[in-house]
């Protein structure tokens, strides 16, 4: 169409070249209205903007490498670079005492063009935006997609006087039972905390560890441990899994409930999510979110799962608002309980 539009101009020139002797005045008129016409239509049509990617991505997990976070992310952004041709890599921004918070305000800061992509934990999004730092607010990420449930779990020793939840609250109303966890922000330690209250015990003491395994419980230094089952895989026939901290039972220990099952209003899990920043444009997440996806589902992704008992799945945009949402709701709940 352009292509049409210059011909006819010139042929437009052409034709003034002829008779501009015979009008020369009026033709000067005609030329400036169809340049003038010209310019408007152009300054009106959209810029040609290069397919997404057009050049490298980054996908930001704010953490230390090696967990499970970092593992799948870096399986997202090979599958990427192979799917699109374009550099991806992921970078990891360990915050140390401002956690997850640091390395998400560099995705904050970056443009909203898919060029950084963040991994991030449940509490970006759900705690962040309460703790006052400064440009993170509910609406400055947008999720693509939660693909990962830690597998949390609470465990004590095999020859505990108890093997449920309810046995446990029973035995720790005339008991002193320590716990031990990994930090009190942590998630699944709120959600181990706010269930003795909801279920009418108190734990005798609580600390929290830099390890939580095998070694934990046969020593004695906790009684009951909130932990990951890829850490006490060694040791699992002669532990008990009392509940996991998860959406659903992990396979590793198929016959324990999730907390859910248990305690309704205690229905969250820690899990970690694709987020870009908000403004960023319906095709460049779904070019992300494809790739994602597939990658998520595939065979080596569940062998993961397989092998750690971790939750590992696609969860799309819209149910990971509405999860999002729920988490905020219940992190309500847990604040008035402790």
């Amino acid at each position: 169409m352009i292509k049409r539009i210059i011909f006819g101009l010139f042929k437009g020139v052409f034709i003034y070249e002829i008779y501009k002797n015979k009008g020369e005045k009026r033709m000067k008129k005609i030329i400036i209205g169809v340049l003038f016409a010209l310019s408007t239509f152009l300054v009106g049509m959209p810029i040609a903007q290069a397919d997404y990617p057009d050049k490298p991505v980054t996908f930001v997990v704010p953490w230390p490498p090696g967990d499970l976070e970092d593992v799948l992310t870096r399986m997202i952004a090979e599958d990427f670079q192979a799917e699109y041709g374009v550099a991806a890599a992921v970078v990891n921004k360990p915050g140390g005492g401002g956690g997850p918070f640091p390395g998400a305000m560099e995705v904050a800061a970056a443009d909203a063009d898919g060029s950084m992509v963040g991994s991030f934990v449940i509490g970006v999004p759900v705690v962040g935006p309460e703790l006052g730092i400064e440009g993170l607010t509910k609406e400055t990420f947008e999720p693509l997609g939660i693909f990962l449930t830690y597998p949390f779990v609470i465990a004590t020793s095999g020859d505990a006087p108890y093997s449920s939840m309810a046995q446990l609250a029973g035995y720790a109303k005339t008991n002193k039972v320590t716990l031990g966890h990994f930090g009190d922000p942590l998630t699944p330690t709120q959600v181990t905390k706010a269930a003795a209250k909801v279920m009418g015990f108190e734990w005798g003491s609580d600390a929290a560890f830099d390890m939580l395994d095998c070694n934990t419980l046969a020593s004695g230094d906790a009684d009951v441990i909130n932990t990951t089952i890829q850490l006490i895989l060694p040791c699992l026939d002669d532990v008990k899994v009392l509940v996991s901290v998860t959406n659903e039972r992990i396979s590793k220990v198929p016959n324990t409930p999730a907390i859910g099952e248990l305690i309704s209003d205690l229905d969250i899990f820690l899990w970690n999510g694709l987020f870009v920043e908000s403004g960023t444009s319906q095709d460049v997440k779904d070019k992300i979110i494809a790739v994602a996806k597939k990658s998520m589902l595939s065979d080596r992704a569940q062998q993961v799962a397989a092998d750690t008992g971790a939750l590992i799945y696609w969860m799309d945009a819209d149910a990971s608002e509405a999860q999002i949402n729920k988490d905020r709701e219940t992190m309500t709940t847990i604040g008035g309980l402790l």
